[in-house]
């Protein structure tokens, strides 16, 4: 099914609930699964690489009021700037970023290894001229959300992971960067995220990322065979 950017999802599907917090994923039927979470912090709900969509400030609003809008990824602005707008709030940006400003029609709060005063930690993924991402870690309940280096749609996965490496970075996963964390679950940008044995799943994709990449090499020239 495709989609417009600039186009606001009539309906969205829940993802990923849990005492301190909920996802979404605004367009259930494109391919990315683009997905979205809203994180409670003493009250606060912080959203993070949010896809806006009809209904969403009623889901979210059930958690308490927005305070601030996300983007862990440069390229994940999504609708960063019509949601913050809307909720008279900042986007917050990582201070590696460069240029996302450019792309915001909205006031913009930095952070470094902590978002604001949340006690959300903040570690960089990936910070080269091409790719920039910030994973945010709750060391209180274990939730680790990771926007871009792994995922869940099928995009990522090989066989039967249940968490896959982007297929960009199959060939040197980030084991450095993800490998030290034990989460109670993990959230991703792409997909709903893992609330089960969340360690095994991405230990599992960690290790085997580059073993396993050619079959998600494969099936991605598959899909571009002409039909």
């Amino acid at each position: 099914m495709p989609f417009r950017v600039d186009e606001r999802a009539t309906e969205f599907r829940e993802i990923d609930r849990f005492d301190g917090g909920v996802g979404w994923i605004a367009h259930p039927d494109e391919e990315m699964q683009r997905a979205s979470h809203a994180l409670e912090v003493d009250g606060d709900v912080w959203l993070v690489d949010p896809v806006d969509a009809a209904g969403l400030d009623e889901l979210v609003a059930e958690f308490g009021d927005v305070r601030g809008v996300v983007v862990l990824l440069d390229r994940h602005t999504r609708d960063a700037e019509a949601i913050a707008d809307r909720h008279n709030v900042p986007v917050y940006l990582p201070r590696i970023f460069e240029g996302v400003t450019e792309d915001l029609d909205a006031p913009v709060a930095r952070f470094s290894d902590e978002l604001s005063d949340t006690g959300l930690e903040a570690h960089t993924i990936v910070d080269n001229r091409f790719w920039k991402e910030v994973a945010l870690y709750d060391p209180e309940d274990g939730t680790l959300v990771v926007p871009e280096s792994v995922g869940t749609a099928a995009f990522f996965r090989a066989g039967s992971e249940r968490l896959g490496v982007h297929p960009v970075r199959r060939p040197v996963p980030p084991r450095k960067e993800l490998g030290g964390f034990s989460p109670e679950r993990i959230l991703v940008g792409h997909g709903p995220g893992i609330a089960t044995d969340a360690p095994a799943a991405l230990a599992d994709a960690l290790e085997n990322a580059r073993r396993r990449a050619p079959q998600v090499y494969a099936g991605m020239a598959w899909q571009l065979l002409p039909i």
